[in-house]
């Protein structure tokens, strides 16, 4: 009986041993590249493997906003257009306490105003929201709520109780974008025990 050559053996042994390897380095790459996925997204994460089907579909989906969000010119506000924009969203609040007639229109609008200002692009409602879910992925519900009222209100349908949820629901997600640059942070970096972080914040 003829025996199998040692080296061809060697060769056999190393091939396999070579795609234990690789396998094994792909799975832990796959494992890594799924965890951030679920952090940096959260619930977002759940709810697109539950819209596309598959994991994979839904992993596709979440690094393609990433890559586009990632080319997009995001600016901080300044502090006299946030305070601009807090002043008018005050303004629709009151307005509604009146008369909330037209008021879930306005505040669509402001937010999509605040949105381009920010440097988001106006494409339709879902590529907005996709744009939104990849740094503020837990407000990103709140404009999905809102709209689906908005829409709603547009034919007429929905009720005083349903406007004001979403005016909460577009309040939510208006303050997650009202960031601030604050033009004295560059001053302040180089002072003794002075950190990068800054906040701005509003009176209500």
């Amino acid at each position: 009986m003829d025996t199998v050559d040692p080296h061809v053996l060697n060769i056999v042994a190393g091939i396999v041993i070579v795609a234990l390897v690789v396998a094994a380095i792909w799975l832990f790459m796959r494992k890594k590249q799924t965890e951030h996925l679920e952090q940096r997204f959260g619930p977002e994460y759940g709810r697109t493997v539950n819209e596309l089907g598959s994991r994979d579909k839904a992993e596709a989906e979440l690094r393609n906003r990433e890559k586009r969000v990632d080319q997009l010119k995001l600016v901080p506000l300044s502090p006299g257009d946030a305070n601009q924009f807090w002043q008018e969203w005050r303004s629709l609040q009151g307005r509604f306490v009146d008369n909330p007639k037209g008021v879930l229109a306005d505040a669509d609008r402001l937010v999509r105003v605040l949105m381009e200002k920010r440097g988001y692009p106006m494409g339709d409602f879902d590529r907005r929201a996709a744009d939104v879910s990849v740094h503020h992925p837990g407000v990103v519900e709140h404009y999905r709520a809102a709209q689906a009222i908005a829409l709603k209100d547009r034919n007429g349908e929905a009720d005083t109780e349903e406007q004001r949820r979403a005016v909460v629901h577009y309040r939510a997600l208006f303050d997650e974008l009202l960031e601030v640059q604050d033009p004295r942070r560059d001053a302040r970096s180089t002072e003794p025990g002075h950190t990068q972080e800054t906040r701005h914040e509003f009176n209500a």
